[in-house]
């Protein structure tokens, strides 16, 4: 038997089977296709971010469409077993040398599922505080009040505490304000109210509070509370600071600054004691 025959013996034996694998991986990726569009068509339904959204779909198709091939192989008798093994061995030793990046992609996939903030909300984490410019899978981008750009890694922003100043529709603003001991409190506190009052936005349900918080070393001291919705805390807190001091200086309230009292003592020679030689020509 010639080789011609030998290639014609093993076309006729595998014909069936390459066939069938070739049926399988046509079939196969067009299942995939469908799959991979119906599993985006839930995510969507399911609010997830878009960036989760397409990495899990990406990562479904590879993992699938991985599996179809080693599945076609194994139909046309190529052995998948060491394949397979070896894979897993590349899969864990990948897996050891990239533990970093493999939390801060955990923390990505958390971050982008419960949303404990979003693009635009102003945070503060890990030390850092700025608004979110974008979420990755395995960092979040935030930028100052300067506008320097801060990346911080989702692992430790995942599972750290965090601060979101953005997330509720009303904060409340605090300031202190001293007046001097001579001034009239009631005066002070209707001159405080009236500058509150007239800024449109500043809520009125809850009232403002303004209280006598403490008696200080060189002031009076008022606590003032405000409550206003979250985009206003500083204009507001700036606004009303400024405000505060022209109503005190229109009213003739003083803001007084810290003061010490000093006793000077004369020095008196005469109330030195006598030294020895002067004891020696006493009479």
């Amino acid at each position: 038997m010639n080789w011609i025959e030998i290639l014609q013996a093993q076309a006729i034996s595998y014909a069936p089977k390459l066939f069938s694998a070739l049926i399988t991986l046509f079939i196969g990726w067009k299942l995939i296709g469908i799959a991979a569009q119906l599993l985006d068509k839930m995510l969507t339904r399911s609010n997830v971010e878009s960036t989760l959204r397409h990495f899990l779909g990406s990562l479904a198709n590879v993992a699938l469409k991985a599996l179809l091939l080693i599945s076609a192989a194994s139909m046309i008798g190529i052995e998948t077993t060491s394949f397979i093994a070896i894979l897993g061995a590349a899969s864990l030793a990948i897996g050891l040398a990239l533990q970093g990046s493999l939390g801060n992609f955990a923390g990505g996939v958390l971050i982008l599922m419960f949303k404990p903030f979003k693009a635009g909300d102003y945070i503060e984490a890990q030390g850092q505080a700025g608004t979110v410019e974008g979420i990755q899978i395995f960092t979040t981008r935030l930028r100052t009040g300067d506008n320097k750009l801060i990346v911080v890694p989702n692992g430790p922003l995942a599972n750290g505490n965090l601060t979101n100043y953005s997330a509720l529709p009303t904060r409340r603003v605090d300031f202190v304000f001293g007046i001097g001991y001579n001034d009239d409190i009631d005066h002070a506190r209707k001159v405080i109210l009236s500058v509150l009052n007239i800024d449109k936005r500043i809520h009125q349900d809850p009232a403002p509070m303004v209280v006598v918080s403490s008696l200080a070393e060189s002031s009076v001291n008022f606590t003032v509370r405000v409550w206003a919705n979250s985009e206003h805390y500083w204009p507001i807190f700036f606004d009303t600071t400024e405000n505060i001091k022209k109503a005190f200086d229109a009213a003739g309230i003083s803001i007084p600054f810290p003061q010490r009292t000093v006793h000077h003592f004369q020095h008196n020679e005469a109330a030195k004691p006598l030294s020895k030689a002067q004891l020696e020509h006493v009479d």
